[in-house]
């Protein structure tokens, strides 16, 4: 019970957009849509999980002093593997997402788990919590990018719902803070019942 809870504390309890704050940059930044969104959760997701597991298998030979440095190196690693594939396989979202992507090696989510957790715990309990913490984030900028694209373009993932005047206000930066507030106080009334 206690690796479901590691799990599932990422989605809704420690959601790390919606309740911890963890990296906005790119929450603000690509979730202009929901494919641009659940691409960037993707690759973070990797980056975290990956991350989590080489942090936790050499944790006891990285010297205290150069601990967040190596940390760093082990992320950009895994980042650069990101890039590339999305580079060779996927241009269009690597075009959208531009240099967000790079951005992942100094998310705070991803260096504060390392940090915080994998570092001090065993393989698959740190597995485990870089995939839970990895999908909440995946699953927060989906939404937010998903609400930001249905009411400013009447689409999601492309497909048109809705026609006639929608709010343009939603695509711009303006939006990204409007439906982070409406998501976060969605997230909080449901936290507190």
């Amino acid at each position: 019970m206690n690796q479901l809870q590691n799990f599932t504390k990422g989605f809704i309890k420690e959601n790390p957009v919606f309740v911890l704050f963890l990296g906005l940059c790119p929450v603000l930044g690509v979730t202009t849509s929901a494919i641009n969104g659940l691409g960037m959760g993707l690759a973070t997701t990797f980056v975290l999980v990956m991350s989590n597991l080489v942090v936790s298998i050499i944790k006891s030979l990285i010297p205290d002093k150069v601990r967040i440095p190596s940390f760093i190196l082990i992320i950009a690693s895994f980042v650069t593997i990101v890039e590339l594939v999305m580079q060779a396989y996927m241009p269009g979202l690597f075009d959208a997402l531009g240099l967000f992507i790079p951005l992942i090696v100094v998310n705070c989510l991803v260096l504060g788990r390392a940090e915080a957790f994998a570092s001090k715990n065993n393989i698959g309990s740190s597995l485990i919590d870089g995939l839970g913490m990895g999908l909440g984030f995946a699953f927060a900028l989906t939404l937010l990018g998903g609400v930001r694209e249905l009411l400013g373009s009447g689409a999601i993932f492309g497909f048109n719902l809705i026609e006639g005047d929608l709010m343009l206000a939603f695509i711009l930066a303006p939006g990204a803070f409007i439906a982070l507030g409406y998501l976060v106080a969605i997230t909080n009334k449901f936290n507190k019942a």
